[in-house]
């Protein structure tokens, strides 16, 4: 089982910037094989995918509403992914959490449902005031 700890999160207003990071462990866990990413979850709304990263080449993917906003990156080890969010927008508030563990084919992205991850994080918390 893989264990996530996130960190960063807080209150910003609009326009400002945020940076979430969330380190990966756990005896099972290969990241060259699998894919990290962000969630995000609103009041009364449904889980969704945010941003992803592929362990094995670092390829990205981002929903289209915060394309050219948000960046994530994974470090060497590949074992730490950060989420480096800018231009942020009241619309952006939620609680945000990491996903790792998800095993993807070829031709798939890691833009996935919440289903396909095997572990998250405890979430951290992203308000966006106007």
């Amino acid at each position: 089982q893989v264990q996530l700890l996130e960190s960063g999160g807080g209150s910003v207003q609009a326009g400002g910037s945020l940076r979430l990071s969330c380190t990966a462990s756990g005896y099972y866990y290969r990241p060259l094989r699998h894919c990290m990413g962000w969630f995000r979850q609103r009041p009364g709304e449904e889980r969704e995918a945010v941003v992803g990263i592929y362990g094995g080449d670092g390829t990205t993917w981002a929903i289209d509403s915060v394309k050219g906003r948000f960046t994530i990156s994974q470090d060497s080890a590949k074992t730490t992914v950060s989420l480096q969010m800018n231009d942020l927008k009241p619309e952006d508030s939620a609680t945000y959490y990491c996903a790792a563990g998800a095993h993807i084919d070829y031709g798939d992205t890691c833009i996935l449902p919440p289903a396909r991850y095997a572990s998250f994080g405890q979430g951290t918390q992203v308000t966006v005031s106007s």
